[in-house]
């Protein structure tokens, strides 16, 4: 059987630049501690430099891993809930948001999960992959969407932490199985929460 697990972090803690602050790589560096130990066949990152970062960090820990850039994990909006079912705490979130810009975040959101959310074929007798992906809070929120089979909207109520830890597994032939949601056990507390609003912190 064909399996795929797929290892998600938001990138670490950057500035409104996009670069990775002392926080950020300090995150990163201990998420590629933990996964350090696991047999990584590939890491994957967004475009954007924060991430590209993020996935540089890993590679201290990860060093036989190739690195690449996928541009379906950009930072992007996946969906925009028609009006009359918007959450009335989200609806400002979207003012002036384009019908366009709805619809290419939506190709990007289908690239995604058709590019990474399958088990797909191996190849070459490998039968099991484990990719990480270094990514942002909006693309995660869409692919755990998509595991659970959830509406489209679903995903506006899901965030990652910064270097929190999402671990999906895909099965030939079975339904995704969801192994973590966005863990921090390995950052301590002072590194924690990171990217969250104020609001939704603990």
């Amino acid at each position: 059987m064909t399996t795929r697990h797929l290892y998600i972090a938001r990138h670490g803690a950057a500035d409104p630049f996009g670069t990775l602050t002392e926080t950020g790589r300090r995150q990163a560096e201990l998420l590629g501690k933990r996964l350090a130990a696991l047999p990584i066949t590939a890491i994957w990152h967004s475009p954007l430099p924060r991430a590209a970062a993020t996935a540089l960090e890993l590679v201290r820990h990860l060093t036989d891993a190739p690195v690449a850039e996928a541009a379906e994990l950009i930072d992007n909006i996946p969906y925009v809930p028609p009006a009359e079912t918007m959450p009335a705490s989200w609806a400002g979130f979207f003012d002036g948001y384009a019908e366009a810009d709805a619809a290419a975040g939506r190709r990007t959101a289908d690239a995604l999960t058709e590019r990474f959310a399958t088990a797909g074929p191996a190849g070459n007798g490998v039968t099991e992959r484990h990719e990480v992906l270094i990514t942002h809070d909006y693309p995660i929120a869409w692919l755990v969407r998509h595991a659970l089979e959830a509406p489209p909207a679903r995903w506006l109520d899901l965030t990652s932490a910064n270097a929190g830890l999402t671990v999906l597994t895909y099965r030939a032939g079975a339904a995704p199985t969801i192994m973590m949601f966005n863990d921090m056990s390995h950052l301590p507390v002072d590194l924690r929460w990171t990217g969250f609003r104020p609001g939704l912190r603990p």
